[in-house]
């Protein structure tokens, strides 16, 4: 009785703990409806619930700071996936923190940082084709950034000068132009009533040398037919110029 006793025990306690570990990926898996649906502030109460009941669960972890960059939380998201890095064992997962970590500070223009992110993101996956391309970009952007300098002041009051010069040019164009279309208006008038009879003319004695119409040699029935092959060939030009379909870009990692 006693041994029958501790088997019944043993059974609960492990029946308990296998209830306990599935209900951050009960948790997890609500939330990801929601973040489909594009409801990110409710798929974010549910991921932190499943963080709340286990802390270090790397999908919790990582879809809550999807879910906070969705709504532009980008330091608060940022918060998450620096904790996730650290916490995750697996370099992939690790990668993933990192690269995430990236975006948010290309969202910020800090382009520093976020060249720094990448690089730790490619360290743990060197075949990340996506950290590589937003590593090129941020270091793109940081070379702009930093070409900017102290001449922006003078920069912008030369830049200002030229629009009032093009601005001044501009309006004297004009003014010439409008002068020299009033001198030509009344040439062109007369010109153009010239034209206008030289044109009635030809056209005449062009009617007067065209062909008359010839009766049809199809007859009604095969004329409908012909009418109907062609629409199918339209339509099915038509069907292939919409079969092309849009790649979707992923812009943040999940778990």
């Amino acid at each position: 009785m006693t041994r029958m006793k501790w088997m019944g025990t043993a059974l609960l306690c492990l029946l308990a703990a296998t209830a306990i570990a599935q209900q951050p990926k009960k948790e997890v898996r609500e939330g990801n409806k929601l973040y489909q649906e594009q409801k990110y502030k409710e798929a974010a109460a549910h991921y932190q619930e499943a963080v709340r009941k286990q802390p270090n669960y790397i999908p919790g972890l990582f879809n809550l700071g999807n879910a906070q960059y969705k709504q532009q939380q980008f330091e608060a998201s940022r918060k998450i996936y620096e904790g996730t890095a650290k916490t995750a064992t697996e370099k992939e997962q690790q990668a993933a923190a990192h690269y995430n970590i990236g975006n948010t500070y290309l969202e910020e223009k800090k382009y520093k940082e976020a060249v720094e992110a990448y690089k730790n993101a490619l360290r743990k996956n060197p075949q990340d084709e996506q950290a590589k391309y937003n590593l090129s970009y941020a270091l793109e952007m940081l070379k702009n950034q930093q070409g900017g300098g102290g001449n922006d002041k003078n920069k912008n009051e030369d830049k200002k000068d030229q629009q009032n010069k093009d601005k001044q040019d501009q309006q004297d164009e004009n003014k010439d132009k409008k002068e020299g279309e009033n001198k030509e208006d009344k040439k062109e008038q007369e010109d153009k009533q010239q034209q206008d009879q030289q044109n009635k003319k030809e056209e005449q004695e062009e009617k007067e040398k065209r062909p008359q119409p010839q009766p049809s040699k199809l007859s009604e029935q095969q004329a409908e037919q012909l009418l109907n092959a062609l629409q199918q060939e339209e339509k099915k030009l038509q069907d292939k110029m919409k079969q092309g379909k849009a790649v979707p870009v992923k812009v943040e990692k999940d778990w």
